[in-house]
């Protein structure tokens, strides 16, 4: 499984304004409306809330995973975004978020959304990834960094 399956150059956001947890998630959430992919985005945006609400889906140097399962859904979305100024996230280092991976599964596939959730960890493991992630500052350029740390795992 490859995040590229998931993942569409036109689903890499190269600059997010909100500068809250919440204003971020649901100007993702926004970007699945407008793209078609769901229908109903108070719904999802309530999902992940609540899931943020169990801990934090910061999970540190700089990297957030907000992440939940949808009725009706059939198959993974994936959305990257990108906020340079950073967010406070509740992460687990304390730090600002800068990278988005917003995560929206079946509601009946746990187990594709755990191996999504753990792709996408070990493609941010990656320090150079990261930095690359952060200093691209176009949608091409992001979605490449994205594609290339993903062909190396």
């Amino acid at each position: 499984m490859k995040l590229l399956d998931y993942l569409t150059e036109n689903d890499v956001l190269s600059q997010l304004h909100a500068s809250t947890r919440e204003g971020i998630i649901k100007e993702m959430v926004a970007h699945l409306k407008e793209s078609g992919k769901i229908d109903d985005p108070e719904e999802l945006v309530n999902i992940l809330l609540d899931r943020e609400m169990l801990g934090s889906t910061g999970i540190g140097h700089g990297v957030a995973i907000p992440h939940g399962r949808l009725r009706g859904l059939n198959e993974i979305l994936l959305v990257f975004g990108r906020s340079p100024e950073g967010v406070d996230f509740d992460a687990h280092d304390g730090g600002p978020v800068n990278l988005f991976f917003l995560l929206v599964a079946p509601e009946d596939s746990a187990g594709l959304h755990l191996k999504t959730l753990a792709r996408i960890s070990r493609l941010v493991k990656n320090p150079e990834c990261r930095k690359s992630l952060l200093e691209s500052d176009d949608r091409d350029t992001l979605y490449h960094t994205i594609e290339e740390e993903d062909q190396r795992h």
